[in-house]
């Protein structure tokens, strides 16, 4: 369970995002934070994720893939699946200068605030943009500034600290996580010659179980009412923090990062308010996903199509952990040069209506739409990807199946792009086994 504790901080932050030294400001209590008399409307708050287009680490890292899913596009899901922010009207928002990053928000379900030039450049801080969006939102109370960065964010999370400031008062909250790592002072030529410890006794270092650890900021989100926000504060006034779980802190800064962030947001993510059920049906498009959708055809007009071998690697690895694959097409091709392939799939083409024969599929087997996976690249597919448990596309899909998706492929159609879904389907498969041993 996540634990959530409280704790006086010593440094706050001014509005150029510098620690000031010293107590945080004593706050005057106002109505517009519910703590005053006569407030008839719970406060509003707002969840606000700044998404820059200029990110200097990795080019529009934001909506870069991570696990098949647009990075803002994990702390959105969570945020928004959470119900605390403004429940009766949606206030999730993403402050962006950034027609790609918009259209991605708005995708997710997320409203947009278009940042001005003043405020997205290099020098600008968080709490600049902060101020604009506030001063275009009078009706907003409190905000909870959730980082596109921390993939592995989860609504449970964000309840906790909206109950810490509605129920409990606090001026400010923000995430920390707790670890356990002997700091050592740095050696200046000139100054100190040798390091001296700063958390420990080397005559008796502490097993890591008899030592409670340290808390560090992890930059997860930082929720402040308005007032204090206005004052130049995102820390301060009644002051806690809450204590992320060691899991679910992952902050995404390089690129060397990402391959880490991937494997952890595949184990310890949140994928929705909907429980992952073991998927005992893969559907694949024939045209596009086996294929590339190149159609060669010899002197005497026979079809000659290709696939990858890592595809059907990744097929037969489905089948022997006791998932039915099944081949789809609404192209009338050839059966005979499908049967070619060795592939020992039932298959199906000349289908025009893909979701009326994927649910005869389904029946046939007993199994809910949950237990079925579908990879698909065009439009047809669509409503297909929408019904089922869990949905995929090549990289090179069509925008309208990608859009359907919970999970977009790295490689193209016909060059991996099952073999790498095959191993996603494993990687959630042993999430949902491990659940259930719980």
């Amino acid at each position: 369970m996540d634990s959530v504790e409280k704790g006086a901080a010593t440094s706050v932050s001014n509005p150029r995002g510098r620690p000031s030294r010293g107590r945080p400001p004593k706050l005057q209590r106002n109505s517009r934070g519910g703590q005053g008399r006569g407030v008839e409307k719970p406060p509003h708050l707002a969840a606000l994720i700044l998404a820059r287009g200029g990110s200097k680490g990795i080019p529009l890292k934001n909506i870069k893939h991570l696990a098949g899913v647009p990075l803002i596009g994990w702390v959105l899901r969570a945020a928004l699946d959470s119900g605390v922010f403004q429940r009766c009207l949606n206030s999730v928002w993403v402050s962006t200068d950034h027609d790609e990053i918009e259209n991605v928000a708005k995708q997710f379900g997320a409203q947009v605030h278009r940042r001005s030039s003043e405020v997205s450049k290099d020098s600008s801080t968080s709490l600049d943009a902060i101020i604009e969006f506030l001063n275009y939102h009078n009706e907003v109370d409190i905000v909870g500034n959730i980082q596109a960065t921390s993939p592995c964010l989860h609504p449970t999370d964000l309840q906790k600290v909206a109950e810490m400031i509605r129920e409990e008062g606090y001026d400010s909250v923000f995430s920390v996580v707790r670890r356990h790592q002997f700091r050592w002072s740095e050696i200046q030529k000139g100054v100190r010659e040798v390091t001296e410890p700063l958390n420990l006794n080397p005559a008796k270092r502490p097993r890591r179980q008899d030592w409670d650890g340290e808390l560090y900021e992890n930059g997860s989100f930082y929720f402040a009412k308005r007032h204090l926000i206005e004052m130049g504060y995102l820390q301060g006034g009644k002051m806690a923090y809450y204590e992320m779980r060691a899991e679910h802190s992952v902050d995404i800064d390089v690129d060397i990062d990402w391959p880490i962030a991937e494997q952890r947001v595949l184990r310890y993510g949140y994928f929705g308010k909907e429980k992952l059920k073991e998927i005992k049906l893969l559907v694949c498009n024939i045209d596009g996903c086996l294929t590339n959708g190149h159609i060669y055809v010899s002197g005497d007009q026979k079809e000659i199509i290709s696939y990858d071998v890592k595809d059907a690697i990744g097929i037969s690895l489905l089948k022997k952990s006791g998932i039915e694959v099944r081949l789809i097409s609404e192209r009338a091709c050839s059966k005979q040069t499908l049967s070619s392939l060795k592939l020992d799939c039932k298959m199906e083409v000349n289908v025009s209506d893909k979701l009326a024969f994927v649910d005869e599929w389904r029946k046939e087997m007993g199994l809910c739409w949950k237990e079925v996976a579908y990879l698909g690249n065009e439009v047809s597919d669509e409503e297909c990807l929408k019904r089922v448990g869990l949905s995929g596309s090549p990289a090179d899909a069509c925008s309208t199946a990608q859009k359907a998706v919970g999970y977009i492929c790295k490689c193209n159609g016909g060059r991996g792009a099952i073999r790498e879904f095959a191993e996603h389907i494993f990687l959630l498969m042993e999430k949902v086994n491990n659940s259930c041993q719980k």
